[in-house]
């Protein structure tokens, strides 16, 4: 673990370092992800937002409380979580991330995805669901489950959508219910 350790800090500070696109110049700070290196759920969401650019932290802004809420409601503890999103940078005014944006943020993304490890991956909306899987229609894949490489990804709604279409809580918090019991499956099932 403390060679994964070291090379998750090195990443870091490659991603403070970064100048391959232009978000560096207006960020504030890198919004690298947070949670243990042996974390078993990772929440990827798509970029930093305000708060979190001021903060340098995931989702702690208003879609943050939310998610917090929904994590405590699918009995999932944050801490035990790594929590990051495809882009380490917040894009002006709130904006979606470009295409090339992604692309070139991505290899960080999965090197955090390597050096984590977790069992199951939750994409919390549609950027997290195209960078990762390819897919462009959240509302087509909800509800589905994907096995890669020894993974689960379960692909669900980003909680700023729910905070403004309040029906799409109840399927958030099912979806990270469903992460949950996969998880104790397989902890389970080692256990055994």
């Amino acid at each position: 673990m403390e060679k994964r350790e070291k090379e998750l800090r090195e990443l870091l500070e490659c991603v403070r370092k970064c100048k391959k696109c232009g978000l560096w110049k207006t960020r504030n700070k890198v919004v690298f992800g947070e949670g243990p290196i042996n974390a078993k759920i990772m929440l990827i969401g798509q970029a930093p937002g305000k708060q979190e650019d001021k903060v340098g932290e995931p989702f702690v802004g208003r879609a943050g409380k939310l998610l917090n809420k929904l994590l405590r409601k699918a009995g999932i503890k944050r801490d035990e979580c790594f929590i990051t999103s495809v882009l380490k940078c917040f894009p002006p005014k709130n904006r979606k991330p470009k295409k090339q944006e992604i692309r070139k943020c991505k290899p960080y993304l999965l090197k955090q995805i390597e050096l984590i490890r977790p069992k199951v991956i939750v994409l919390l909306g549609n950027i997290a669901v195209e960078a990762i899987l390819g897919k462009t229609k959240l509302k087509e894949i909800r509800g589905k489950k994907f096995f890669i490489n020894h993974m689960l990804f379960v692909p669900t709604y980003h909680p700023a959508a729910a905070l403004r279409f309040k029906q799409l809580e109840k399927k958030i918090e099912k979806d990270l219910s469903i992460a949950k019991a996969f998880y104790e499956l397989c902890s389970n099932h080692k256990s055994n």
